[in-house]
């Protein structure tokens, strides 16, 4: 199977807007007319429902798991759910739409393919909507659908939808997107979310599913850049078979590996040639993102996790000195100048500290505010910070996974923050 293909065979997309926008109704409607709901579930949904007092099935309970989302008739966690067509596999992620878990929707979006945005037809663009499209392009999104849902309530009007596409559009030019597409649906009815519907005549366009069936996405995977961060040694002692095995364990992050290439191994520069490539115990031919595979060397180098391999006319950056753009996700405390963190980057972890805040951002209007000391809950700021070692990277425009990291309290462990390189 080439890259290209299974690329193909799988969309990886996440869902956000604002509050009440019907995010959970209209994924809960994806998945109830694609017929990927079970029996089972289907009858804990009318039981629920009744419970609720609707005499129909509320297909928001589908994706809204947990009881606090259930009661309140929110989106709190990131919820993710798995469906097929015979065309594509899917891989949605419903965010919530509440400002305060911008941090879950930047966990949902890290490794989407695609942004699917909802607006109320009646409400129009909001905050949340503009918040939601710059952490999409932040985040390296391309491709962005706007769904302007409820369009029921508005008699299905096409001046209130092509006012809503206007409006988005005036603030989506100064993002990174590479293509808009914008599809009118009632997701509480069903209108254009697996057929088109009648009652809008006036709309060209394809349904939701036959866009999201059909997005290509192969070219958001960096098949150039050769890059292997090794997670570890594979040494299977007491294994006649492998007793003079030693192998590299990761997960391609970028370009492809082929028995026979030359790559240097970096921090320490040595040079030699793949000698195999395994998935599992079988050798192939060769290894692209995102595989898990075991490389071996012609030479015996001492290689350890946090190392990675990659071509020698084709390295990654290096500096002990980061530019970064950062959504700091920590409640108990802000981010500021002098503070000490662990830098997680692929499988290597590195001492760190803030050596300066550049600005954060206004996600209304993008302005970028200078002279700030610190960063709080889901602000999203421009950071340098300083490494303990050089890091060998690429910027996240170029490659999600090298150009990616997340910052660590030394003292508890826990994430407090998301950084893209720059």
């Amino acid at each position: 199977m080439s890259a290209e293909t299974n690329e193909m065979g799988l969309l990886r997309f996440t869902t956000a807007g604002s509050v009440y926008d019907g995010k959970s109704t209209l994924i809960g409607r994806l998945l109830y007319d694609c017929k990927a709901v079970f029996e089972d579930q289907l009858s804990a949904l009318q039981r629920a429902s009744l419970l609720k007092g609707q005499s129909g099935i509320d297909l928001s309970l589908l994706t809204d798991g947990l009881r606090a989302e259930r009661e309140q008739g929110i989106t709190i966690d990131v919820a993710y759910r798995y469906f097929a067509t015979p065309r594509r596999k899917f891989i949605i992620a419903d965010t919530p739409g509440h400002v305060q878990y911008t941090r879950n929707m930047v966990t949902g979006a890290s490794t989407a393919n695609l942004a699917l945005i909802l607006v109320d037809v009646r409400n129009g663009i909001v905050e949340q909507t503009r918040r939601h499209a710059f952490i999409s392009s932040l985040l390296g999104i391309k491709s962005v659908v706007l769904c302007v849902n409820k369009m029921d309530l508005a008699d299905y009007s096409q001046a209130a939808f092509e006012a809503v596409c206007a409006d988005f559009r005036a603030f989506a030019t100064r993002l990174e997107f590479a293509s808009m597409t914008f599809i009118p649906i009632s997701a509480l009815e069903g209108d254009n979310i697996v057929t088109r519907s009648a009652k809008m005549p006036w709309y060209d366009g394809s349904s939701l599913l036959y866009h999201l069936e059909n997005t290509y996405v192969g070219g958001d995977l960096n098949m150039i850049d050769a890059r292997f961060p090794v997670q570890t040694v594979i040494r299977p002692y007491g294994d006649e078979k492998w007793h003079d095995f030693r192998g590299y364990a990761g997960e391609v992050a970028g370009g492809v590996f082929k028995p026979g290439d030359e790559v240097v191994v970096l921090p320490g520069g040595q040079k030699t040639h793949i000698s195999d490539i395994y998935c599992g115990e079988n050798k192939i031919a060769e290894a692209f993102p995102p595989q898990s595979v075991v490389v071996t060397l012609v030479d015996d180098i001492d290689i350890s996790r946090g190392d990675m391999i990659a071509k020698p006319n084709n390295q990654p950056a290096c500096s002990q000195d980061l530019d970064m753009m950062l959504c700091w996700f920590s409640e108990k405390r802000a981010l500021r100048v002098g503070d000490k963190v662990i830098l997680r980057h692929t499988t290597r972890e590195l001492q760190a500290i803030v050596r300066d805040i550049r600005y954060k951002v206004d996600v209304n209007t993008l302005h970028k505010e200078e002279g700030v000391q610190a960063l709080s809950l889901n602000e999203i700021g421009r950071v340098v910070m300083h490494l303990a070692k050089p890091l060998y990277y690429d910027t996240y425009s170029r490659n999600r996974t090298t150009g990616g990291a997340i910052l660590i309290d030394p003292f508890d462990n826990t994430t407090l923050a998301a950084g893209m390189l720059r």
